[in-house]
């Protein structure tokens, strides 16, 4: 262990080692593949020293591209250990977005499956500045060692790797965001940052070490091991959650008693929607945990009919840059906040965690370069959401104009505000109501439209699978459009529907202007979570049917 007044995210996994060296710390059920907390700690100990062994070192930045497997979790656990950044993108972004991505981490070694080497050459990424490259599987025609190589033929006693002395503030990786309103941006997360969010998970969700988790997204699933619990990695696609197969998740759950599951809303809709289908019970589940875009009340209310009495879904609030801010559970949202996020009052995101300070300001598209208290909102009244804790990441990689926009400083604390781009508001019982991005409002002649609150009005339709608001001509003198995707499987009179929902929306003030409705086959949304709506996207798409 390190001393107090030094970091290292990695120190969770020889502690947990020593305290459960014979617990399953992670479980694939493809290839029938279990690592012990010893056998991870002892196998990213062997990377670990194979990683110096050809210059990968504390400070060197260094891209992660490897499935979810024992060789990621190893491979993740070895870097921090030796000071290293892993620079994690999701590699559903698009090749613009990859290309950008890694132009901009300027990265010094390559980790990939033979895959992404073989990208990584097509498309010259990193080729200024990459040095070092390591192959997961077999290298082919391209330079650099393999990971068995670099970790000997079957070593399994090497030496504990001395953990890096690394600082609360040093740099401990670069997560790019989904780019979903916008083009993705590396967040900076220090030692710090990862040792806040675990340890804010573990107190507002109870967990304790010796639970078993199944994180359907892969950073998530770096947790589990922190947390001291045993991480069930599903049989999916993980850039494709909305269309799982939930035969295997819910196996998963039952063969190995799950007490803790990580979904997106998209997965757990599709889960949630079978099991009721099939009257399917989840004893063993302790929590829920569904993230990265608003969950419908009715997705909660059909996968909570699985899950025994008295058990939530907790629906966190945040973003890659802050994570966790709030979190709310599906007892509270069920029994009293759905009532108003169906007339139209935003989605109730709980009030936030603790050592979290957040604050609603008057809702701006300039930087804001310091704070002063002046900017609060009222009570009940909409504006923008900054947030300000140990979680919240400092800066991005290399943007430093995105820096300027996102980042207030507050003198009085020494710190600074992160703005999250959402639109929200607080009530008297100090909850937090979520609005929309702040990117995404639609400005008209008559006002501003929120997207959340508009499009929940319309949600309660029956036939409706979900919407979007989006704004159709310059700003200020917008058109307001409601993009509309109808439930599958059923026989749909879709000039019935349109009526009705005209209807609907007359019947609301803040809904009133909103009389041009556009069917679409099926909105495109984030390739990490299946759930963020690419509105941007169907602005486009909905000018060129007006047009």
């Amino acid at each position: 262990m390190l001393s107090a007044d030094l970091t290292n995210i990695a120190a969770h996994l020889p502690e947990m080692a020593r305290r459960q060296p014979d617990t399953p710390a992670i479980i694939f059920p493809c290839g029938n593949r279990t690592l012990t907390f010893r056998e991870l700690n002892g196998l990213s100990d062997r990377i670990a020293h194979g990683l110096v062994s050809c210059g990968i070192g504390r400070g060197t930045r260094t891209v992660l591209m490897v499935t979810p497997s024992p060789e990621f979790f190893a491979l993740t656990f070895a870097l921090f250990k030796t000071g290293a950044v892993p620079v994690l993108i999701d590699p559903g972004l698009g090749l613009k977005n990859l290309t950008q991505c890694l132009a901009e981490a300027e990265p010094r070694a390559f980790i990939g499956i033979p895959k992404a080497h073989v990208a990584r050459l097509l498309f010259g990424w990193g080729k200024e500045t990459l040095r070092t490259f390591i192959t997961v599987g077999p290298r082919l025609f391209w330079q650099g060692t393999t990971l068995k190589a670099l970790i000997g033929g079957g070593n399994e006693t090497a030496l504990p790797f001395p953990l890096a002395p690394t600082g609360a503030d040093d740099v401990a990786a670069i997560l790019f965001t989904s780019g979903s309103t916008g083009p993705p941006k590396g967040a900076v997360y220090s030692h710090a940052n990862f040792a806040a969010q675990v340890e804010t998970l573990r107190v507002i969700y109870g967990i304790e070490p010796g639970e078993i988790d199944l994180p359907t997204f892969p950073l998530f699933a770096l947790f589990a091991p922190a947390l001291g619990m045993t991480a069930v990695i599903p049989e999916m696609d993980f850039t494709r959650p909305g269309s799982v197969n939930p035969r295997k998740i819910i196996g998963a759950i039952k063969t190995h008693g799950v007490t803790t599951m990580f979904g997106s809303p998209a997965l757990i809709d599709r889960v949630g929607r079978f099991g009721a289908g099939h009257s399917t019970r989840l004893p063993s589940l302790k929590r829920v945990i569904s993230a990265g875009a608003p969950v419908r009340s009715s997705v909660l209310e059909t996968f909570a009919a699985m899950l025994d009495p008295g058990v939530e879904i907790f629906t966190p609030y945040g973003a890659t840059e802050a994570l966790p801010v709030c979190s709310i559970g599906s007892r509270e949202i069920l029994e009293e906040t759905r009532r108003i996020t169906d007339a139209g009052g935003g989605v109730c995101i709980g009030r936030p965690v603790p050592g979290v300070r957040l604050e609603i300001i008057e809702i701006s598209d300039d930087p804001i370069p310091l704070w002063h208290d002046s900017f609060r909102m009222p009570l009940g009244q909409i504006g923008e959401i900054v947030v300000q804790g140990e979680q919240v990441t400092r800066r991005y990689f290399n943007r430093p104009d995105a820096d300027y926009l996102a980042k207030i400083a507050d003198p009085a604390s020494g710190g600074f505000f992160h703005r999250m781009g959402d639109l929200g508001g607080r009530d008297e019982l100090g909850r937090i109501w979520f609005c929309g991005r702040k990117s995404h409002r639609v400005t008209t002649s008559n006002g501003t439209l929120f997207t959340i609150p508009c499009e929940a009005v319309f949600n309660t339709h029956p036939m409706v699978a979900r919407t979007a608001l989006v704004g159709v001509g310059h700003p200020g003198e917008q058109l307001p459009v409601l993009c509309v995707e109808l439930a599958k499987g059923k026989r749909i009179d879709r000039k019935k529907v349109r009526r009705e929902l005209l209807e609907i929306g007359a019947s609301h003030i803040h809904t009133n202007d909103i009389t041009t409705i556009l069917f679409h086959s099926g909105f495109p949304v984030d390739i990490r979570h299946n759930a963020k709506i690419f509105r941007e996207k169907l602005a486009r798409w909905a000018a060129g049917r007006l047009a």
